[in-house]
């Protein structure tokens, strides 16, 4: 089955991110963003659900944004160095993608997982 899906690592505690508000946003021609969804981690660090499945997946430009600044500071972080976080990646039709991130209040990476 085609999706695209996500987790979030907090490497600076750790653990799996959880709480962690993500948007997706589909890239137009032109510069314009489009909003998808928008979703939040769960205890694992992950959706709850994928973030697209099934004919939802098209080929195109995408974006997720990963709201870090608002995350670490809800953990006592005082002022943690990156706010959102966009990933920007292509996708066929029907592929299955997983856009994981590694992130401290100072670092991230990220890789198309399996």
């Amino acid at each position: 089955m085609s999706k695209l899906s996500t987790h979030v690592l907090d490497t600076c505690h750790g653990r799996p991110a959880a709480g962690l508000t993500i948007e997706l946003f589909r890239l137009e021609s032109g510069g314009a963003r489009t909003l998808l969804q928008t979703a939040a981690t769960n205890a694992d660090g992950r959706t709850d659900a994928p973030l697209l499945s099934g004919e939802a997946v098209q080929a195109g430009s995408y974006e997720l944004l990963f709201h870090l600044g608002a995350y670490f500071q809800s953990l006592g972080v005082p002022s943690p160095f990156l706010d959102e976080v966009p990933v920007r990646f292509a996708m066929e039709a029907g592929g299955s993608y997983h856009v994981p991130l590694l992130a401290s209040p100072w670092a991230y990476t990220t890789y198309r997982g399996s």
